[in-house]
């Protein structure tokens, strides 16, 4: 059974897309770029800036369903130029600090012409 986890903490969708779904004792978050879920703009310049409203962002989905960052067992990384690719480790190894599997790539351009996008895959407390 797949249910809808949302919450007022992180940017709403954008899309025709839920923040994420539960499936089975997994959460599966859709990508989080840094809009501020109270202004709902992009307010945050420079990528350590950016990554760290991201990392808010995924925070509280996982909170709303649930889990935390510990769990996290997969993330994919979206870099606007992965001349950015140090800093944002900077910022992202204080939150993952299990050290999931990752991924992470630079792509030509992200909505709202951010610099960073993450997605994660967690497992779920029983």
């Amino acid at each position: 059974m797949l249910k809808k986890i949302t919450t007022e903490k992180a940017p709403a969708a954008i899309g025709p897309y839920s923040q994420a779904i539960a499936a089975g004792n997994f959460l599966f978050a859709s990508g989080q770029i840094p809009i501020n879920p109270e202004s709902g703009e992009v307010e945050a310049e420079g990528i350590e800036a950016q990554a760290e409203q991201v990392m808010k962002n995924v925070g509280a989905i996982l909170e709303a369903a649930g889990t935390n960052y510990a769990n996290v067992v997969k993330t994919t990384c979206f870099l606007a130029d992965m001349a950015d690719f140090a800093a944002f480790n900077g910022v992202y190894e204080k939150y993952f600090t299990e050290k999931p599997a990752r991924s992470c790539v630079a792509v030509k351009a992200l909505p709202k012409n951010v610099l960073c996008e993450v997605e994660v895959i967690a497992a779920l407390e029983d």
